[in-house]
């Protein structure tokens, strides 16, 4: 039998990695790794290992009424993976880190990352354990009102790997930005990937070198 988490369908805060002002909302659900909240407008799905702290909102919380889930409620317990494949051609919002949020469709789910695409990046190779949260919007939002026929949906211009990793290896040689080009340090050509250092060429053709495990987004200009 499913554990009934004590805030369930309560108000609550939580603290998340890299963004400095908490999350409130009504606790929809929770599974082993991943949360739904609704902030009144949205629902936000949270994997667990970035809450840093969940607690009890503060009693002046406006209560609101919470619409159907945007993905159809199933009997097994909700899972990150499941709530990734779900997502799969649904106009959504992802966040990352800092001030990063994308907007597009999420069109391909691999072993430890997915492929995100967006108007502004195009696809987006994003690290399963870098994204905060992933908002779906109604199906009749369309990213910054675009018809299909402005935002068609375009194959990815990479062969995709299984692994993060394997994917950062394919892509030696090439051009690439780093978590969404948030620092210059992190735009340029990748050189080589040796035990975990990433060796990337910048624009003044010195080396930076950078930890595998800290690249959350990749992809091609």
């Amino acid at each position: 039998m499913k554990h009934r988490h004590p805030l369930l369908d309560r108000y609550v805060e939580l603290d998340i990695s890299g963004k400095s002002l908490p999350i409130q909302g009504k606790l929809i659900d929770m599974g082993q790794d991943i949360l739904v909240v609704h902030n009144g407008t949205q629902f936000l799905y949270i994997p667990l290992i970035h809450v840093q702290q969940l607690r009890l909102a503060k009693p002046d919380s406006q209560e609101f009424q919470v619409p159907d889930l945007p993905f159809e409620p199933q009997n097994d317990p909700i899972s990150y993976r499941k709530v990734l494949m779900n997502a799969k051609g649904m106009f959504s919002e992802i966040y990352i880190t800092g001030n990063q949020s994308i907007h597009g469709y999420l069109t391909s789910v691999m072993n430890d990352f997915f492929v995100f695409y967006s108007p502004v990046y195009h696809s987006v190779v994003v690290s399963l354990t870098h994204l905060k949260f992933l908002i779906p919007y109604n199906p009749n939002v369309t990213p910054y009102t675009l018809t299909p026929e402005q935002f068609p949906l375009k194959p990815s211009p990479i062969t995709l790997a299984r692994t993060f990793d394997q994917q950062l290896r394919k892509l030696i040689g090439e051009f690439v930005i780093l978590d969404l080009g948030e620092n210059p340090n992190k735009i340029g050509v990748l050189k080589s990937i040796d035990q975990n250092i990433i060796e990337l060429s910048t624009a003044g053709g010195s080396s930076v070198y950078l930890h595998f495990d800290h690249v959350k987004t990749v992809h091609l200009p």
